[in-house]
């Protein structure tokens, strides 16, 4: 499965990506798929790690392991703090 996002840009924005980029698009997609890599890279290294830890296996490739990785987005992770500091506060 793949997906699909929009940018939307001002002129000025664009003006300004064009500034810097041959072609708008390309820039964007590298600029996405890089830092794609990177977590990518950050999920496979801890992954790694916990299951050897526990005496795990590890199979499959970088993309297996990062889709079978038991880990929480970022919006999961912000809720929680918050759910946290909420209840602090009631304290």
């Amino acid at each position: 499965m793949s997906k699909s996002y929009t940018v939307t840009l001002t002129d000025a924005e664009d003006k300004a990506l064009r500034h810097i980029a041959v072609d708008a698009q390309d820039w964007i997609d590298n600029v996405v798929h890089e830092r794609c890599r990177i977590a990518m890279d950050e999920i496979v290294q801890a992954e790694v790690k916990r299951r050897l830890d526990a005496g795990e296996t590890i199979g499959g490739s970088r993309e297996d392991i990062v889709l079978a990785a038991p880990i929480k987005t970022l919006a999961e992770v912000a809720a929680e703090q918050q759910a946290a500091m909420a209840a602090q506060a009631k304290q």
